[in-house]
């Protein structure tokens, strides 16, 4: 017996709560790293789509199995290579508040060679540069390696001794102009699709920056800086480099961005590095 205006509350009636009911799997498109679309089984992640590792600069795209994989080996890597507890014998550039900064040549011992050559490969990385050969045997090329306080390795600079270089055809298109309201996001991005072009005619240089890199964790630390300074005081014995003599190899939106900084011009220096 039950009163006629209440349901019995039988177990199969009873409604569920909204917070404990499932949602259930729906299928997402996304974009991947390069461009494409896919489908994406959505079963509650929380984060979709192309991102950049914030320690390791990847970019991969979550949620994508062989990406996270990926990501997960070379992150791994990463940490392992950037690890530099010291050495015996260093040859010291400079020393700083936050860390100092090392030269290795083709003249410097195994441990050092075989060092630089996991650094370079985590800067041609992220660089985008193709796999080449080995750099630790070229005897024209100087390493710097700027090493922290907590024993990592946070930026690399090589350098290697060249004749000439182009001169950078400054981009005075009005249309392209960037207004003091842009972003960031919006800088980067319009950098990305500016193509830059260079005069034809050879000027003298002396040294050519092949790469120029700085661990994302430590930018905006005047790391780069410091390291093209040291290239500049130490690259020929006794003399002190103008910025006349130094060209930067083919440099990424970022790369053009810091040596036009440093420079002083957007006119500077460039060359074609041969791996």
């Amino acid at each position: 017996m039950f009163p006629m205006f209440t349901p019995p509350t039988s177990p199969s009636l009873r409604s569920t709560p909204q917070s404990s009911r499932k949602r259930s799997p729906i299928l997402k498109k996304l974009t991947d790293k390069d461009g494409r679309d896919q489908l994406t089984l959505d079963a509650g992640q929380k984060k979709f789509g192309t991102t950049i590792c914030k320690t390791c600069s990847m970019v991969y795209t979550h949620a994508h199995p062989e990406d996270e994989a990926n990501h997960s080996k070379f992150h791994k890597k990463y940490l392992t290579y950037v690890k530099f507890p010291g050495w015996k014998t260093e040859t010291v550039l400079h020393e700083f508040h936050d860390g100092r900064i090392l030269i290795i040549t083709s003249d410097s011992p195994k441990y050092a060679l075989k060092k630089i050559e996991e650094v370079r490969e985590l800067v041609d990385h992220e660089l985008g540069f193709l796999e080449g050969n080995s750099i630790a045997d070229k005897q024209s090329l100087k390493t710097l390696l700027f090493v922290t306080l907590d024993k990592k390795v946070a930026g690399c600079l090589i350098a290697e001794e060249i004749t000439a270089g182009y001169r950078v055809i400054p981009d005075n298109d009005p249309q392209l102009a960037l207004s003091q309201s842009s972003s960031e996001e919006e800088i980067a991005a319009k950098e990305q699709q500016r193509a830059w072009c260079c005069q034809t005619t050879p000027e003298r240089a002396v040294c050519g920056i092949s790469r120029i890199w700085v661990a994302a964790t430590m930018r905006r630390k005047n790391i780069g800086r410091r390291m093209v300074d040291c290239i500049r005081n130490h690259f020929i014995y006794g003399s002190i480099l103008t910025m006349d003599d130094i060209a930067f190899s083919d440099p990424t939106p970022d790369g053009k961005g810091f040596a036009t900084r440093y420079t002083g011009t957007p006119s500077f220096l460039v060359y074609k590095y041969k791996s």
